[in-house]
């Protein structure tokens, strides 16, 4: 199988020995193919000792969370829905208080094949990245049915992000179907309820992580039902830009607030010079004299902020530091289990409090 590597800093650690596998499910009014997902969960993968399967019921008004239980998965339940991405959230959480060594995250509606987890978190137990991710879009024979207007759209996300994360070459980045080493899951610092699939790479992107993109087929529509995330493109690109721009306002504050001072210095600055070219070339300002003060509004806005920018700048380091002692404490709260429980239920346990 084909792996196309991202970014890296340092090499991450392989997991030893036999690990405690948890896959999470984010689910709303999917009674039609959760049952079927988690029955199709491969039992027995190489490298993994233990497998725990976590559905999170998103404010379903169906069966959903029946039929998850019956299947044999645990199943934390949101009163009311709350999106994609504070089911993700809720999802880590109780994988990380089941005591998972690597978690997967997948779609309850049937597009991601369960027999494809082995190949997706191999390069995870092996050590070889500390996040792997699904690509649709790496090579022409995975290449899913789907419209044009879906493709061009992932495929300027793509750029998008990338740009953001800075010398990445990510091919897919609105993939769902990922895998997490324990480490990684609990550096993640994300905030968006809508989706996470985009903040979590330019989180992770910004501390380094290495991120392996896996190859692997993807149904390319859904079998039932319309996708609760990309089901009206609009909306999808207005939010998931909302959570993009926020994201890198917070992963990258001297680049976002300087390069809108620059480009508003430079303005001022153009517009001055053009006054002043006039100036020279007439001896009066008219018919510019309101360019000329529009100039100094320019000029003086730009100038603030740029100063913005290097205070922004100061407070993302101190941000920096405050998620290194976020995940000292995360990682000192979240010890695994040490009984033979049902460490599905540690999750549930989680998802009530």
């Amino acid at each position: 199988m084909a792996e196309t590597p991202s970014k890296t800093e340092s090499a991450p650690a392989a997991v030893e020995g036999c690990a405690h596998l948890v896959v999470i499910l984010p689910a709303l009014n999917e009674e039609k193919t959760v049952g079927t997902v988690i029955g199709r969960i491969p039992r027995e993968i190489p490298g993994v000792g233990r497998l725990s399967v976590i559905v999170i019921d998103d404010g379903s008004t169906d069966a959903t969370a029946r039929l998850a239980e019956e299947a044999g998965a645990a199943v934390c339940r949101h009163p009311t829905n709350r999106g994609v991405g504070a089911s993700f959230r809720t999802g880590i959480a109780a994988a990380l208080d089941a005591g998972a060594d690597v978690i997967v995250n997948m779609d309850a509606d049937g597009q991601f094949d369960p027999a494809d987890i082995p190949a997706l978190i191999r390069p995870v137990l092996d050590g070889r990245a500390d996040m792997t991710t699904c690509t649709r879009f790496a090579r022409k024979d995975t290449l899913p049915d789907m419209p044009r207007m879906k493709l061009w759209g992932n495929r300027m996300m793509c750029r998008l992000i990338n740009r953001i994360c800075w010398k990445t070459h990510y091919t897919d980045v609105s993939c769902g179907f990922r895998a997490y080493s324990r480490e990684t899951a609990m550096k993640l610092t994300l905030f968006g309820d809508f989706t996470y699939t985009q903040e979590s790479f330019i989180d992770l992107a910004s501390k380094g992580t290495h991120i392996v993109e896996v190859p692997l087929r993807v149904r390319g529509v859904r079998e039932f039902g319309r996708s609760r995330v990309a089901g009206n493109l609009w909306r999808y690109g207005v939010l998931s830009l909302s959570i993009i721009v926020r994201a890198a306002r917070d992963v990258r504050p001297l680049a976002f607030f300087g390069t809108i001072g620059v480009a508003v210095f430079a303005l001022g600055l153009v517009l001055g010079l053009f006054v002043f070219g006039w100036w020279l070339g007439t001896g009066n300002t008219h018919p510019f004299a309101s360019v000329l003060l529009g100039s100094g509004v320019f000029l003086l806005l730009g100038f603030l902020l740029c100063v913005l920018a290097l205070l922004a700048d100061m407070l993302g380091r101190q941000r920096v530091l405050l998620e290194q002692v976020l995940v000292e404490l995360r990682s000192q709260d979240r010890v695994p289990p040490d009984d033979e429980d049902d460490p599905a239920t540690a999750g549930e346990r989680s998802c009530a409090s």
